[in-house]
C-alpha cells in the first residue's frame, strides 16, 4: 500500500459516493471536479475552495490539489497568487467565433488527409474513441456529458494525428478548444447530435473517402457551432 493511500484510509475509512477508495485518488478527484466544471455545477469564474472539495469528496487536500493542478494545465482552472483557485472564465463570443474559424480552416482538410491514410488499425482506434458504441448507456447525465467532452477531444485529436500534421494538432490542443466549448451549455442535444455526426465521419473514414470526410467534418463543426450559439443570447 502506498503512503498516500495509507494516509487517506487513516484519515477516514467511511465509504462515500463521491470517491472510491483505491490508488487513484487524484484521478478520481480529477474526474469528479472535471464533471462539475463541464456541467456548470462549478460556474465559470467562481472560486474553488480546496477545503470544500475535500469535504465534499471525502478525501484530503492532497489529491484535490493534484487534480486542480492538472485542470489548471488544461485551461479549466486558474490559480492566482495569494487568492487560490477559480474556474476559468467562460469564453467570449469573439473567442468562440475565432476558435470555430480556426477549426473550420484546419480540421476539414485534416479529415480528408486522415481518410486517405486510413487503415484497419486506425479505423478501429477512431471507433473506440468516437463515443458511438456507448451512446445509449444509462447513468448520471452529468458524468456522461463530461465523459463525452473528453471523448470528443480525443476523437478530433486522433483525426489530426492520422492527418500527419503535428503542428496543426499541437495548435488546436494548446487552445483546449473542446473543454471550453463544452462548458458553454449542458444539454443532451450537444452530445446526441454530435454522436450522429461522428457516425457519419466514421462511414467516410471506413470508405477511405477524403472528399466525404472533409464534407462531414465541416458539417460537424458548423453544426457544433450552431448548437452552442444560444449560450451567448
Amino acid at each position: 500500500m502506498n503512503s498516500l493511500l495509507a494516509s487517506e484510509l487513516a484519515t477516514d475509512a467511511r465509504p462515500h459516493p463521491g470517491i472510491n477508495r483505491h490508488n487513484g485518488l487524484a484521478e478520481e478527484a480529477y474526474e469528479a471536479i472535471f464533471a462539475q466544471l463541464m456541467a456548470l455545477k462549478i460556474a465559470p469564474g467562481s472560486r474553488i475552495t480546496v477545503d470544500n472539495l475535500a469535504r465534499e469528496l471525502n478525501v484530503s487536500q492532497t489529491p484535490i490539489r493534484e487534480a486542480l493542478g492538472r485542470l489548471e494545465g488544461e485551461g479549466l482552472v486558474v490559480k492566482t497568487h495569494l487568492i487560490g483557485y477559480s474556474a476559468a472564465p467562460q469564453i467570449s463570443r469573439r473567442r468562440f467565433d475565432d476558435l470555430y474559424d480556426l477549426r473550420l480552416q484546419l480540421e476539414p482538410e485534416a479529415a480528408s488527409r486522415a481518410a486517405r491514410s486510413m487503415d484497419a488499425t486506425r479505423l478501429s482506434d477512431l471507433r473506440q474513441v468516437a463515443g458511438v458504441m456507448s451512446r445509449r448507456q444509462g447513468g448520471d447525465e452529468r458524468q456522461r456529458y463530461s465523459a463525452f467532452a473528453r471523448q470528443d477531444a480525443l476523437f478530433h485529436d486522433r483525426v489530426l494525428e492520422f492527418a500527419g500534421n503535428e503542428l496543426t494538432r499541437q495548435t488546436l490542443a494548446h487552445q483546449h478548444t473542446h473543454f471550453h466549448i463544452f462548458r458553454l451549455m449542458f444539454h443532451s442535444r450537444v452530445t446526441e447530435e454530435a454522436l450522429d455526426e461522428h457516425e457519419a465521419l466514421l462511414v467516410a473514414f471506413a470508405a477511405g473517402d477524403g472528399k466525404a470526410a472533409k464534407r462531414e467534418m465541416r458539417h460537424h463543426i458548423e453544426r457544433s457551432r450552431d448548437r452552442l450559439l444560444p449560450a451567448f443570447e
